[in-house]
Order: C-alpha cells, then sequence, then structure tokens
C-alpha cells in the first residue's frame, strides 16, 4: 500500500511498503492559544513505526502529543533535541545531520536542508527536512523558505510543502502560497500536498479566510509556475493514495 493521510498542520501519516511513518505530530485539541479545528482520533493512526521530527519548535516538536505516543516508536530528529525528546519519554532517538540516511523496512529516510531559524535555548537545533525514499519518493519539507540548492533534492514524487501558518499572518522562515509554489517548481514534483494550514485558529481570532484560502492560492499559483506539478488539496484526515514512481509507472 503506498498512501498518506494528512492528519493537521505538519502531521502527516505515510506508508510506504508497509512502513508507517509520522511527521513533526502536533495531535492535541489545543496547543496554547491555538484551537485545533477538529479533533484527532489517536486510536484511528494505527501502527507507526517511526517518528520524524524537522525542528524543535513548539508547533512541530510537542512534548504532550509525543508522550501519546507508544514510548518505543523510534524517533528520528535534528542533532540536539535529544534533550528535549527524553522528557517526553522517547526510548529510541536517533539524532541526524543534513544528508544522514537511516534505513526502515524497504525505505531509506533522508535528512535534507531546511532554511528555517531555530528556537534559543534547550530546543536549539538546525531545522530539517526529510525525503522518504522507496518506491515512490515523499519531500516533507518540515518549516522551510526556498534555499540554496533546493533544485538537487528532485525530481521527486511527491512534495509534502507548508503554504501558510496558524493564524492570519505568516512570519519569515515560511514559504507562502507563492513561495511554496516556487519550492514545487524546484523540485520538480509530481504532486504536491499543501499542508501546515487551516488546523488551529488563535482564540483571538476568528475564523477567516486564512483557514481556508492559501492552499488553494497555491493551486493557482502552481498552475503558473509549476504546470506539469498536480496539486492534490486534502482535507483534515483524508486519504490519497500514492501512484508508482515515475520510472515505475
Amino acid at each position: 500500500m503506498q498512501e498518506l493521510t494528512w492528519i493537521g498542520h505538519s502531521t502527516v501519516l505515510v506508508e510506504l511498503e508497509g512502513v508507517r511513518l509520522l511527521t513533526d505530530p502536533l495531535l492535541r485539541n489545543r496547543v496554547a492559544h491555538l484551537r485545533r479545528l477538529q479533533p484527532v482520533v489517536l486510536d484511528a493512526l494505527g501502527r507507526i513505526d517511526a517518528v520524524l521530527i524537522s525542528h524543535g519548535h513548539y508547533d512541530h516538536l510537542d512534548v504532550a502529543s509525543l508522550r501519546s505516543l507508544d514510548a518505543g516508536i523510534p524517533v528520528v530528529a535534528p542533532r540536539g533535541l535529544a534533550p528535549v525528546l527524553r522528557r517526553a519519554g522517547r526510548a529510541s532517538i536517533l539524532e541526524v545531520d543534513e544528508g544522514d540516511e537511516i534505513p526502515f523496512g524497504d525505505l531509506v529516510v533522508q535528512a535534507t536542508p531546511a532554511e528555517h531559524s531555530g528556537r534559543p535555548g534547550l530546543r536549539t537545533a538546525n531545522a530539517l527536512g526529510f525525503i522518504i525514499r522507496g518506491p515512490t519518493s515523499v519531500y516533507f519539507a518540515g518549516d522551510t523558505d526556498i534555499f540554496d540548492d533546493m533544485a538537487e533534492l528532485g525530481p521527486v514524487d511527491v512534495a509534502l510543502v507548508p503554504v501558510w501558518g496558524w493564524g492570519s499572518t505568516i512570519g519569515t522562515g515560511h514559504l507562502d502560497p507563492r513561495r511554496a509554489a516556487q519550492a514545487v517548481a524546484q523540485l520538480r514534483a509530481r504532486i504536491a500536498v499543501p499542508i501546515h494550514w487551516g488546523t488551529y485558529r488563535p482564540l483571538h481570532q476568528r475564523e477567516g479566510a486564512y483557514l481556508t484560502e492559501p492552499p488553494l492560492e497555491f493551486r493557482r499559483e502552481a498552475a503558473e509556475l509549476a504546470p506539469e506539478t498536480r496539486v492534490e488539496v486534502l482535507g483534515l484526515g483524508e486519504t490519497l493514495e500514492l501512484p508508482l514512481a515515475r520510472s515505475a509507472s
């Protein structure tokens, strides 16, 4: 089975060759001043073979969410985050640097660069992305802006690209819809799935277009800048069946 399910924000469950990988789990209904629009049913996640953490910001490395997962699940994370992960009760921590590769079954997970500033203090670590290589290649960008040599990561079959944030404005080190489309063009992605949007609403903000418009704008921008890429906009909890890799199709 080859499929991915967008759980919400940057949390995606990727299944390739029977291996199930969960990215940046953020599973709580409320995180500080953020309220989730639709709750996660933890039992519906099923078996998880490994967790991939892109960086130490609180909406990507959430201690409470990690504690809700089986302690024996290995966690792959940027070097320097082990102290936080130990506090989250993780028993198997695999710290990686850019270019490192870790096998899981018939898959290989490669750590890739990311352009995103870290938070000072205990969570200081370089941000990373990951490419999952198997019968299909899946690129998980984490949080990043466009960076030098991004094109060297491609081509990829599927790109999971952040297109927004969690509020009505977006800060530095993040992709907006147009820059996300530029990134997809550089990656020469066969399919692009927008993530990091429409999951959490700040309690002090009303619901608005910032919860629904970013992926639609991304689709419009990608049609102009990356016309060969198929954009798949998923709803929270929606699953996408993945095609075979280019070389196998």
